[in-house]
């Protein structure tokens, strides 16, 4: 079984708070002994297949690591001296965790055929923006549509809202039709004679069902509409479960690595449910 680690003491290498006072605290994630397992496991025989000799954490302790970096979103600085150790190697051990989890996501083919033989009704097809830290001049960034910097993830729902997939990012100033061609996930849905349901991004779509556009509509599409928006809604649970990982709340990491933290938490989100 892993055991949370407590420190009483900074590490030497850790220079950031070196000379300074600090104060150590206990605090709580809500989430499960067997989802740190899992992941304290998964390190565990990654240590033993590249033969990684002795480490200053232990797997259960990388487990709560990169845990607490997830969820609460934690900076690198912070957590290595409540665990004891350089900032650089904080920053080792989480990304070494992060990319075993996101290598065990679901793969779109292999979630479409999930949900196929689930007997799901239909799917909701959504796109989220994932806030980053970005300065104006960064415009391959900035979502119009959302007024901010930030990555585009495309996310496929169950009716009840459950994640079923999480895609790579693209920057934040693609529309979610691009970004839903460019990973071919409508293709896909197709291919399974999945009924999808998505929002007015992916007008143009001969396979997704959308909302009617304009105004003035006659009161038969409205209702439709209505109806659309009623099954949709819960769709967005899926996004609402992403970012209450504080991590995702907003990036201050690279841009790039929002697709591989969001896949990660995916996993994760699995072993809990």
């Amino acid at each position: 079984m892993a055991e949370p680690l407590v420190v009483e003491a900074v590490d030497q290498n850790n220079t950031q708070y070196q000379g300074l006072q600090l104060l150590f605290y206990r605090a709580a994630m809500p989430l499960s002994r067997k989802t740190l397992n899992y992941v304290a496991g998964l390190i565990r025989r990654h240590r033993q297949s590249i033969g990684s000799r002795w480490r200053k954490l232990d797997p259960g302790q990388q487990g709560l690591l990169v845990l607490a970096y997830l969820r609460k979103g934690e900076t690198f600085a912070d957590l290595a001296a409540g665990f004891g150790v350089g900032a650089a190697t904080a920053w080792r051990y989480i990304d070494e965790a992060v990319a075993l989890l996101a290598a065990r996501a679901p793969k779109l083919r292999k979630a479409v055929r999930d949900a196929k033989s689930a007997g799901h009704a239909y799917v909701i097809l959504d796109g989220t923006l994932i806030p980053i830290d970005r300065v104006a001049r960064d415009k391959p960034f900035y979502s119009g549509k959302h007024k901010r910097h930030g990555m585009n993830l495309q996310v496929i729902a169950s009716p009840d809202g459950d994640l079923l997939w999480v895609s790579g990012a693209l920057p934040g100033s693609v529309h979610d039709k691009k970004a839903e061609w460019v990973w071919g996930v409508l293709d896909e849905l197709e291919n399974a004679g999945l009924v999808t349901l998505a929002d007015k991004g992916y007008q143009g779509s001969t396979w997704a069902k959308v909302p009617y556009k304009g105004k003035n509509k006659p009161e038969p599409q409205k209702e439709a509409n209505r109806a659309h928006a009623r099954l949709r809604a819960l769709g967005e649970r899926a996004n609402a479960q992403l970012k209450s990982w504080k991590i995702l709340s907003k990036l201050r990491c690279c841009p790039w690595r929002a697709g591989k933290l969001a896949k990660a938490i995916h996993v994760l989100q699995l072993r809990e449910a």
